[in-house]
């Protein structure tokens, strides 16, 4: 008799009791881990962005480097002291794709925040041929953010034109430049600089500052 009365309450399963205490026990569990889980994906979103954000930084920077390295047009037409040949102003700020006669682009192409010209040598003819290498740094809109472009052109007529940074908030693009002090001035200066923030959906807004030394003397 005991034994069929035991059995009988083995097989009536849980309580009331006891099933509000796994919900309660569960909901305990599962909700701040579910709020972990949502803070982990963020936290990767985020991270994601930051990193694409500072890998467009990184790839603008080692452009800009090279293209300010050259920077320079020597004036052939004037002599400096010990028979050195000067250079003459060898940046353009917001420039079409023709300012100074020197052509890079298209009407269509957007006016470029700076443009920095070198010489640039042809040695396949004797003499050489001395021609312009034009490297204009431009912003193409790109719904609410713009593009950060690349446009070369040489004086064999060859054109590139890459995307070097995307999501660049317009607002904040400048361009500096140090020793002389202006950028388009008679003197070529020793320093350019470009900095603008880049915005990516889940990432705070990311600034970044673009230097270039220039080699030539």
């Amino acid at each position: 008799m005991r034994l069929t009365t035991k059995a009988a309450r083995d097989d009536a399963g849980f309580t009331l009791i006891e099933l509000l205490l796994v919900v309660v026990i569960t909901t305990v569990i599962v909700i701040p881990l579910g709020e972990s889980l949502i803070l982990y994906f963020k936290n990767t979103d985020a991270t994601s962005a930051r990193m694409t954000l500072s890998n467009d930084g990184q790839i603008s920077a080692a452009y800009l480097a090279r293209d300010v390295a050259a920077l320079g047009l020597r004036d052939f037409a004037t002599t400096g002291t010990g028979g050195t040949i000067p250079f003459k102003s060898s940046i353009q700020l917001d420039a079409a794709y023709d300012a100074g006669g020197q052509v890079c682009g298209t009407s269509a192409t957007p006016v470029a925040k700076i443009r920095l010209l070198a010489d640039d040598w042809d040695s396949s003819t004797s003499p050489a041929t001395r021609y312009t290498r034009i490297v204009a740094y431009y912003l193409a809109p790109n719904g609410a953010v713009s593009e950060l472009h690349r446009l070369v052109c040489t004086g064999s007529g060859a054109t590139t034109d890459i995307v070097l940074a995307h999501n660049v908030d317009p607002s904040t693009f400048a361009v500096s430049c140090a020793g002389p002090a202006t950028c388009d001035g008679a003197t070529v200066p020793q320093t350019v600089t470009l900095a603008f923030t880049v915005t990516a959906p889940g990432a705070d807004p990311y600034p970044i500052t673009l230097v270039g030394h220039r080699r030539q003397q």
